[in-house]
């Protein structure tokens, strides 16, 4: 497998604590799935949380080269946590479609937040299409 592209991002979690307390519910289902909000926010540190997955989901945007371009919807990117709490980027929908298109079989993300930041780096993994040398890309 080919490395295909990077991201990271940071993100402060104040700012994310001040957009769930200005929007509540319509902020929180813009961003993340339900499973995401299921997770979060029961937790001491929910804010914390939130911030972590918002910088997961920046940086998996870096990786595909998009932005929020090309019909991706915040919901498109999911980080879900394994048994044992290793994190894990699922992706549906046009940011699905732009993963397959770039070859990306697989997106490994680390996650890493305080009271203050959190952080992501993600890592996505592949064949790239084959090029035609002399070919328009």
């Amino acid at each position: 497998m080919n490395i295909i592209g990077i991201g990271t991002d940071i993100i402060e979690v104040e700012r994310i604590a001040k957009m769930i307390q200005k929007h509540d519910k319509m902020f929180l289902t813009r961003v993340y799935t339900p499973r995401e909000i299921q997770y979060c926010s029961p937790r001491k540190a929910a804010n914390q949380h939130y911030a972590g997955r918002w910088a997961a989901k920046e940086a998996v945007l870096k990786t595909l080269g998009t932005g929020w371009a090309k019909g991706i919807q915040w919901t498109d990117i999911e980080l879900l946590n394994r048994m044992g709490g290793k994190p894990e980027i699922h992706l549906v929908g046009a940011a699905a479609d732009v993963a397959k298109g770039l070859g990306i079989h697989q997106i490994q993300i680390s996650i890493s937040h305080c009271r203050k930041f959190a952080v992501a780096f993600a890592t996505a993994l592949g064949m790239e299409p084959v090029t035609v040398e002399g070919a328009d890309p």
